[in-house]
């Protein structure tokens, strides 16, 4: 029995989003549980011992490629982990997974376990073609999968496009791969409502990026408008001005003032959101397995989203919602028109989503597979 494990992340915002039912079920089983972050503040740092975990703050540069700094950092976090000496690590999220497992081999600590929630932009294929930058960032990533995934036990991924495009494509030894399928939600937070449909309403949640579609949303949203004036759009999420891929101000501020879209920006209670629209639009171009669509299925919105990886395998076509091609507004537009043209299928489609969240996404039958893997 696993007396002791230590989860290496990267933002104390994720230890609390993301890592907070898995903490509590480990701690229900005597599982005394070391939570890694690189940005505790005092607030977070009490969330956490909250949950029962203890907080251990660790440094890493999160994005930079100076392989001399990372070399100090993993050396640092190996100390720390040995220091510690947990039964088992469990990194999650790119550079967590290589750094902290050879860190991990280099502590002593013979349980090693990866979690990759998708692959990120650099294995995301774009419209334009990836650019040289993002090709060489690749093959520096992949090499250090190469080097760190022989040394885990075992290897989690989301869905299996991410498995065929990493692992098999570039003939990486690992001892196992195991699907999760998503990271669930506490369904208790997400009751069933019925869809409103006068008017209906498609609601985007996701940062404001090309990558994530948002693009592809405006632009149908804008012949779907033509057609039917009174639909609503509504968008959910952050600029990030620091990425080229973002939506600008200026494109934002243009499509708010010409009545195209509602546009609260980034709020906490997304349900309530959710609750408001008819359906739940998500046109990425790649996602581990995406929380906002469980989300929307839980409470029961039917789907569009993009046939790519993370994303074709919320939806059953034709069942739950729609699956359209990779960055075509146009077949995006037509999906809306046609929840728009039969409006009682967003009901019937938003029910099947529901059984599918229930069946698929309960955080307590995924958490009791991720303890199956840690135990």
């Amino acid at each position: 029995m696993v007396k002791s494990i230590a989860l290496i992340g990267t933002l104390a915002s994720c230890v609390l989003g993301f890592r907070k039912d898995l903490i509590e079920g480990l701690v229900s089983k005597g599982v005394t549980v070391y939570a890694f972050a690189l940005d505790y503040d005092e607030d977070s740092k009490s969330k956490v011992q909250k949950l029962g975990a203890i907080p251990v703050s660790y440094s890493f540069s999160r994005s930079g490629l100076n392989p001399l700094v990372d070399i100090a950092d993993t050396l640092k976090l190996a100390k720390l982990i040995k220091s510690i000496n947990p039964d088992v690590v469990l990194c999650y999220f790119a550079k967590p997974v290589i750094f902290g497992t050879l860190a991990a081999k280099l502590a002593g600590v013979s349980r090693r376990i990866g979690m990759l929630e998708g692959l990120g932009y650099v294995f995301t294929e774009q419209p334009s073609g990836i650019r040289f930058k993002t090709k060489v960032i690749k093959a520096v990533q992949v090499l250090l999968y190469k080097i760190a995934l022989p040394k885990l036990e075992r290897l989690i991924l989301l869905n299996r496009d991410d498995q065929k495009d990493l692992i098999e494509k570039y003939n990486i030894s690992i001892k196992e791969v195991s699907i999760l399928g998503g990271i669930g939600l506490d369904l208790s937070q997400y009751k069933y409502s019925p869809p409103p449909v006068n008017p209906v309403s498609f609601i985007f949640v996701g940062r404001l990026l090309a990558e994530k579609g948002i693009h592809e949303f405006i632009t149908a949203a804008k012949q779907v408008k033509k057609k039917y004036p009174d639909t609503k759009f509504v968008v959910l999420g952050g600029i990030d001005h620091d990425n080229p891929g973002a939506l600008t101000t200026g494109a934002l501020d243009e499509v708010i003032n010409s009545g195209l879209i509602t546009y609260p920006g980034h709020v906490d209670d997304v349900v309530s959101w959710l609750k408001d629209s008819s359906v739940f639009v998500l046109p990425s171009y790649r996602e581990g397995m995406p929380r906002s669509t469980q989300e929307a299925m839980a409470i029961g919105r039917p789907v569009i989203t993009s046939d790519v990886p993370g994303c074709r395998d919320t939806v059953v076509n034709g069942v739950n919602g729609f699956i359209t091609k990779p960055w075509s507004s146009s077949d995006l537009s037509n999906k809306m028109l046609y929840f728009i043209e039969n409006s009682d299928q967003i009901s019937s489609m938003g029910y099947e989503s529901y059984k599918m969240a229930v069946s698929r996404y309960d955080a307590n039958l995924v958490n009791e597979k991720l303890y199956s893997y840690i135990d």
